[in-house]
């Protein structure tokens, strides 16, 4: 499988300088508001050019916190940044991206156009989301849901199956715990990362950023709970980390639709290694955002368990932008609830009908604009996933097909097979496919495929299954056609011509 080199990734160079918060007044007793004694202290080290300020063991209770080149924020084992559920202290504020400015709320950490900053340590830092998250009703038990509404809150108006905390967190913006704009040399080391009213770690338009050792955590219902989203960042190691949330976990974005063909700067030059996700939508997500583009991404060594997802890429049309040169390797995924691998460009929108096989029925091709999704050269080998829904689900749009997906050592374990929609130039290389229900392989209009030493489960009903007309240059080797019952159904126009076995 063809790499690129990650480029070396900077890291802060901090000043030895350090300082305790308790220096400025600050007061670990979990009642005492410290965002005051906080920002003189970071201000202090900033005059005098940087360093480490240290929470040490206690719970310090503050609104956000501001940060400025060459500062660290060092939490102490047994130290707990608990950022306040007084939504107040959150105003709006002028966030200026490539140009174009607009008003987001402030987040609990956050900085613009700074250098060298890091958080580290074995602390916790809590981001109060649960005084800010809408809870749906479809995610909770009748019983979770009775107490919810017990419990105070406000249902949203016209909606029922929609709770809110209060009538202000309702009307008011959610922040991310984490945004960091324009932003260079950054560490993130350590810290667990939890409960953040939107997105958790968010680093924006960034270069040269190191993840390592993490922890992220949200509750599993948490609506909009990311765990990592990097965002128009180049040059990025995210490694040995931990992620339980409630949406998508590590996820690569660069700017949705126009805005984001506008800004220009793909997410490119990512290391994701060495990562275990216990919960989310997707284990490593690329899109939906990602109309800048993302490009040159290495994804190694990771685990998912119980993931919605587990490889998962997703855009639509009118997103734009272009997916290409992903290497994935060494990925282990059980109990997945639907795709193993799955590729998504109807996200959000009017995907073609599924038929309960895995295929679908034909969609009509559109204009290919400024506004159509590229997916392409993307390579899967040496994954093992135990148990999903679907093994590995190939969606692309009939004006832009898949393109260049490859998948080389790969054995899955799941209800249905694989399936093609509108994909060209796919290669499954010595894959085995266990599945209990439907062909083992289905295909609807789609182009260049090659299969070689497919592995399947003796006694299948159907190996493949082909529709439409549109089927060609399928080449089939050294794959046994006579352990499943029927090698072929073919319908609505598919052709054995479409077929070449070697």
């Amino acid at each position: 499988m063809r790499q690129f080199q990650v480029p070396r990734v900077l890291e802060p160079a901090i000043p030895e300088r350090a300082v305790k918060v308790t220096d400025f007044g600050a007061l670990p007793d979990g009642k005492t508001l410290n965002t005051e004694a906080i920002a003189k202290a970071i201000k202090a080290l900033a005059e005098k050019g940087g360093g480490r300020l240290v929470f040490p063991a206690g719970s310090w209770l503050t609104g956000p916190i501001g940060l400025k080149s060459k500062i660290e924020l060092h939490l102490a084992e047994g130290a707990l940044v608990q950022f306040t559920s007084d939504l107040s202290q959150y105003p709006d504020r002028e966030l200026d991206i490539k140009g174009r400015k607009r008003a987001v709320a402030t987040s609990p950490i956050y900085g613009e156009n700074l250098e060298n900053i890091a958080i580290t340590g074995r602390g916790v830092m809590d981001g109060a989301g649960d005084a800010w998250r809408p809870v749906k009703k479809s995610k909770m038990t009748e019983g979770q849901w009775k107490r919810l509404l017990a419990s105070g809150g406000v249902v949203q108006p016209g909606k029922d199956d929609i709770w809110w905390p209060s009538e202000e967190a309702r009307k008011d913006r959610r922040p991310v715990l984490l945004k960091l704009v324009n932003c260079r040399k950054l560490l993130l080391e350590g810290v667990t990362f939890q409960n953040s009213p939107s997105w958790n770690l968010n680093p924006t338009l960034c270069e040269d950023v190191t993840i390592r050792n993490v922890t992220v955590r949200n509750p599993w219902y948490s609506q909009n709970g990311d765990g990592l989203d990097l965002e128009n960042c180049r040059n990025a190691i995210v490694r040995n980390s931990r992620f339980d949330v409630g949406d998508d976990a590590i996820c690569l974005k660069s700017g949705a639709n126009e805005e984001g063909r506008r800004i220009g700067v793909p997410t490119e030059n990512v290391l994701i290694e060495d990562c275990v996700v216990y919960h989310g939508h997707g284990g490593v997500t690329i899109g939906s955002e990602m109309s800048a583009g993302v490009r040159n991404v290495r994804v190694n060594n990771c685990l998912f368990m119980g993931t919605d997802l587990g490889l998962r890429f997703k855009s639509t049309r009118g997103r734009g932008g272009v997916v290409e040169k992903i290497y994935i390797s060494n990925v282990r995924m059980t109990g997945i609830a639907t795709d193993a691998i799955g590729f998504n460009m109807y996200y959000g929108g009017q995907a073609p009908t599924e038929a309960g096989d895995g295929t679908a029925a034909e969609s009509k091709p559109v204009p290919v604009g400024e506004g159509t999704p590229q997916f392409r050269d993307i390579y899967i080998r040496d994954v093992i996933c135990r148990g999903a829904k679907q093994a590995v689900a190939l969606q692309g749009l009939p004006e832009m097909p898949i393109r260049g997906i490859h998948l080389r050592n790969v054995s899955i374990t799941a209800q249905r097979g694989v399936a093609l929609m509108d994909a060209q130039d796919i290669t499954l290389d010595n894959v085995e496919i266990f599945n209990s229900q439907g062909p083992v392989l289905s295909l609807l209009n789609s182009r260049d495929v090659r299969i070689e030493h497919l592995t399947y489960t003796p006694g299948a009903e159907v190996l493949i299954k082909a529709a439409g007309a549109n089927n060609a240059d399928v080449i089939i080797k050294d794959t046994d056609l006579k352990s499943a019952k029927q090698d072929f159904e073919l319908k609505n126009g598919a052709t054995r011509e479409s077929f070449k076995m070697e």
